[in-house]
C-alpha cells in the first residue's frame, strides 16, 4: 500500500432518487495504491456511491475529486478525462455488455470513443485478455456465450483497456462457484500489483473484504459509520453495527466464531431515517443521546474512527 495521499475523495457526497436519499453526506478517501472495502447491509447506499464515482448518478450535493480535480468541473468536462482515471466493475457483468456485440465490438468500443484504437493499443488489449486467462476465440462470441467467470474477466479487460488509476469494483464475485471466486481474488491482486490500482471494492461478503482490502468503510443508511484499517475493524470492532455485521457473518473456523448479536428491530426505511444516530432503534447500548444527537466520526484509536457517542467498550486506545 502506498503511503501518498488520497486519489480520490468524496466530500459531503448526496445521492437522491426522488425523496429517497441513498448516499447522505458521506465523506471519504481513497489512497493511492490501497485497496480499500466497503460494506453494508443491501440497501445502505453502496452502489449508489460507486454510480455515483463514475459519473452514472449524478450528485444532490457534495464533491468528488480525483487527483485534487472536481470532477463535475470544467477541467474534467473531457469526454476521456474520467474514464482514462476510474472504471467501474459492474455487479452483473453480462448485464453490462451489450448483447448486440461481440466481445471484440466491445472492446474496441471505449478506446473508439477515445480515438485511441491504435495497433498498438489494440496489442495491449489482446495481451491483457490473454493474461487474465481468455481464449482467443472468445473475441468472436456475444455476452449471453461467456460463463460468468468468463464475463467478469471480459468486463475487466474492457476496464483496463481504458488504463484507469482507480476501479470500482461492485460485488466482484457475486454469483461465482467458490473456486472461481477465489481465481478472481488472485486476478484482482495480480492486474493491482502490474498496473499499479487502487480499488474500491463494494462488497456485502465480509470474508472477501477481510482478505483482500488494506482499510474499511462501515455504512449504514447512507453514511460511514465506522471506518479503519481491516485488521483493527476486524479485530476490535467498534460501532454496535459493526460488531452485528461481523457476527452475522458465516465462519467456516469453529474456533473464531463469534456470538450472535440480535438486533432489536428491522433496517428502517431509507424514506423516513430515524433522528440522531440512524442505529439507535437497533442499538441495544442505545441512550437518550443518540435519539437526538447525530454521531461524526471521530478516532477512537489509531488507524481507526467510529461515528458513535457510546463505543463498544475495550475498543479505544
Amino acid at each position: 500500500m502506498s503511503g501518498a495521499g488520497p486519489i480520490l475523495a468524496v466530500d459531503s457526497a448526496v445521492v437522491r432518487y426522488g425523496r429517497l436519499t441513498a448516499v447522505d453526506g458521506l465523506s471519504l478517501s481513497v489512497r493511492e495504491g490501497e485497496t480499500l472495502g466497503l460494506v453494508g447491509e443491501s440497501g445502505c447506499g453502496k452502489t449508489s456511491l460507486a454510480k455515483a464515482l463514475v459519473r452514472l448518478l449524478p450528485l444532490a450535493s457534495g464533491r468528488i475529486l480525483l487527483d485534487g480535480i472536481d470532477t463535475r468541473s470544467a477541467a474534467a468536462s473531457a469526454k476521456s478525462w474520467l474514464p482514462g482515471r476510474i472504471q467501474l466493475l459492474f455487479q452483473d457483468p453480462v448485464a453490462s455488455l451489450s448483447p448486440r456485440l461481440t466481445i471484440r465490438r466491445l472492446l474496441e468500443e471505449p478506446l473508439r470513443i477515445r480515438r485511441a484504437l491504435t495497433p498498438d493499443a489494440w496489442r495491449e488489449v489482446e495481451g491483457t485478455f490473454t493474461e487474465l486467462g481468455l481464449a482467443p476465440d472468445i473475441l468472436d462470441r456475444y455476452p449471453h456465450q461467456l460463463s460468468g467467470g468468463q464475463a467478469r474477466r471480459v468486463s475487466m479487460v474492457r476496464a483496463l483497456a481504458m488504463r484507469p488509476r482507480i476501479v470500482v469494483a461492485d460485488e466482484p464475485t457475486a454469483g461465482l462457484d467458490l473456486s472461481v471466486q477465489g481465481e478472481m481474488l488472485n486476478l484482482l491482486a495480480q492486474v493491482q500489483r502490474q498496473l499499479r490500482l487502487t480499488y474500491l471494492v463494494v462488497s456485502h461478503n465480509l470474508n472477501i473484504v477481510g482478505r483482500i482490502t488494506d482499510r474499511v468503510a462501515v455504512m449504514y443508511l447512507g453514511q460511514i459509520v465506522e471506518l479503519g484499517t481491516t485488521r483493527r475493524v476486524f479485530d476490535r470492532p467498534a460501532h454496535h453495527y459493526t460488531a452485528a455485521l461481523l457476527a452475522a457473518n458465516p465462519v467456516l473456523d469453529p474456533q473464531h466464531r463469534r456470538r450472535r448479536i440480535l438486533l432489536k428491530s428491522e433496517l428502517p426505511s431509507p424514506l423516513n431515517p430515524p433522528s440522531g444516530c440512524r442505529f439507535h432503534p437497533r442499538c441495544a447500548a442505545a441512550q437518550e443521546r443518540c435519539r437526538i444527537e447525530t454521531p461524526v466520526l471521530r478516532e477512537v484509536a489509531e488507524g481507526q474512527q467510529v461515528a458513535c457517542h457510546f463505543p463498544r467498550p475495550g475498543t479505544a486506545g
